[in-house]
């Protein structure tokens, strides 16, 4: 059970049936991702979506293929003009937001969702401590792509840390702390469901 993710250890395991299960995971997670990307929270500095906690999660308990689908999938849909982004409307959407100061974010989410569930096949999905690393590790993916198309779009010599990362630390330490206790602790409920 060690190399397994969250969401192989729930449900069918193999043929036909897996292949559903996995069609069905895959179109509920790219809904929770458009979904959470809609959710806005008041917090201080800056409010903040719920975005960052679908996609860490995804990533976690799909492990890197599934999860790999899940967010490509979603990408695509936004990138064909759904809404499915957190600052995306009717006036900017699809490709043309992607290219906008969204979207080394964006590639930030693919690189996040691949680490955490590489880390989750390992097993850092069973504690909080690891999870709680791995969520770390995820994070600082999402930032660096984010924040070196910042630069890139708007120039070095603009506040670029100021605008993305240090008004968003506040909610994404919460994000991180609810996602590091949510999947080890699904995990111990499947333990005990089949102790």
């Amino acid at each position: 059970m060690n190399d397994r993710v969250l969401a192989e250890a729930i449900g069918p395991a193999s043929g036909t049936q897996l292949r559903i299960k996995q069609a069905v995971l895959v179109v509920l997670g790219i809904a929770a991702l458009a979904i959470a990307a809609k959710i806005k929270v008041p917090m201080w500095p800056v409010p903040i979506t719920m975005g960052t906690f679908a996609v860490l999660t995804v990533g976690a308990a799909y492990g890197a293929r599934l999860g790999l689908v899940t967010i490509l999938g979603y990408m695509i849909i936004g990138a064909l003009g759904f809404d499915v982004f957190a600052g995306s409307s009717a006036e900017k959407f699809g490709l043309t937001y992607m290219m906008g100061g969204t979207g080394g974010y964006l590639v930030g989410y693919v690189l996040a969702v691949l680490a955490l569930g590489a880390l989750a096949r390992a097993g850092w999905d069973r504690s909080v401590g690891k999870m709680a690393v791995a969520l770390l590790i995820g994070n600082v993916l999402i930032y660096v792509p984010g924040l070196l198309w910042l630069g890139q779009l708007f120039g070095w010599d603009q506040p670029i840390l100021a605008w993305g990362l240090w008004p968003f630390l506040v909610g994404d330490a919460v994000k991180l702390a609810l996602v590091a206790l949510l999947v080890p602790g699904l995990w111990k409920l499947i333990g005990n469901a089949r102790g």
